[in-house]
């Protein structure tokens, strides 16, 4: 019982691979008997060829993943790849420190808590890396008594 060349011609008329044809079993002398490209379309819309359906990668398992990845489990060292700089740039990392800095200098200059010269002072320390973060910055101004009294 070779059914060789009626699967071949059910996957070329359905436009699937041969593990997609199914025969069944129960009808195999109708399949015997079709020879041409219409009988094989006939057999198909009779469901005796059956073309079985894309088998694809379960998405179950990347589901929860996701879902303890939105919880911050599984970020430890092991799951880490490529290096620090390439998960955060250090440039970018730069450009966000600087302008923190400078936002704060900005908003105690504009508030008038801060002179002119003073902010001058602080603008050119940040600009040369002297803050290490926004703590150390308010720390400085804190110890260095730059900031005047509020205005009521």
């Amino acid at each position: 019982m070779n059914l060789e060349m009626q699967k071949r011609l059910s996957s070329k008329v359905a436009k699937v691979g041969l593990a997609r044809v199914k025969i069944n079993p129960e009808n195999v002398d109708q399949v015997k008997e079709a020879i041409t490209k219409a009988d094989i379309r006939d057999l198909i819309d009779n469901k005796v060829i059956e073309i079985l359906p894309l088998v694809r990668n379960s998405k179950a398992r990347a589901r929860l993943r996701a879902k303890a990845k939105k919880k911050g489990r599984q970020s430890g060292p092991g799951s880490k790849v490529g290096t620090k700089n390439a998960r955060t740039p250090t440039k970018k990392v730069w450009i966000n420190r600087i302008r923190l800095q400078r936002k704060i200098i900005k908003s105690f200059k504009d508030s008038g808590r801060l002179s002119t010269g003073d902010w001058k002072i602080l603008y050119y320390r940040a600009k040369g890396g002297f803050f290490r973060n926004k703590r150390h910055l308010l720390q400085t101004l804190e110890q260095g008594k730059l900031l005047k009294e509020k205005k009521k």
